[in-house]
């Protein structure tokens, strides 16, 4: 799996301000609705219901909300770059500028884990994160997310 595969260019965003997890999780479910044709009120009611099991800010102002769904066939990311931190109640207690929301079948066990893996694993890397962090163009946020991979591939 590689992050073109679930990751499109318009599911990538920069937002000025999001003032809540909550008013960030309407954000990311509008994003998935207008790229992926994802059903609103289920992405977001999803990315509430599983954070209440735990936070899923991993740290390093990093999170990764994720969900399953109902009458969804394919993994689907969708990435955000916030200007100004959230308190998201991370793991390390930090602020959160940098999400990837994964949003997965219900039945997708190990694609899911499999995407989680991915998108965890990519945004570990230090020198990443920063060029996401200097960067406000959407398009150079999806290159800088996706080159690796590519190079790899090569």
């Amino acid at each position: 799996m590689i992050l073109t595969e679930i990751l499109a260019p318009g599911a990538v965003k920069v937002l000025p301000k999001a003032s809540s997890k909550k008013r960030l999780f309407c954000d990311l479910a509008g994003i998935a609705r207008d790229v992926h044709g994802i059903d609103y009120d289920t992405a977001f009611s999803a990315l509430q219901e599983r954070e209440t099991l735990g936070t899923t800010g991993v740290g390093h102002g990093v999170a990764l909300p994720h969900a399953r769904l109902p009458d969804l066939d394919e993994v689907h990311g969708v990435f955000v770059r916030l200007e100004h931190p959230l308190d998201f109640d991370a793991m390390d207690r930090k602020p959160v500028d940098i999400v990837f929301a994964l949003f997965a079948p219900e039945g997708a066990g190990v694609a899911h884990l499999k995407a989680l893996a991915l998108v965890s694993r990519t945004l570990r890397d230090p020198g990443l994160c920063a060029k996401l962090r200097a960067n406000a163009d959407p398009a150079i946020l999806f290159t800088v997310l996706t080159e690796m991979q590519a190079s790899e591939a090569a």
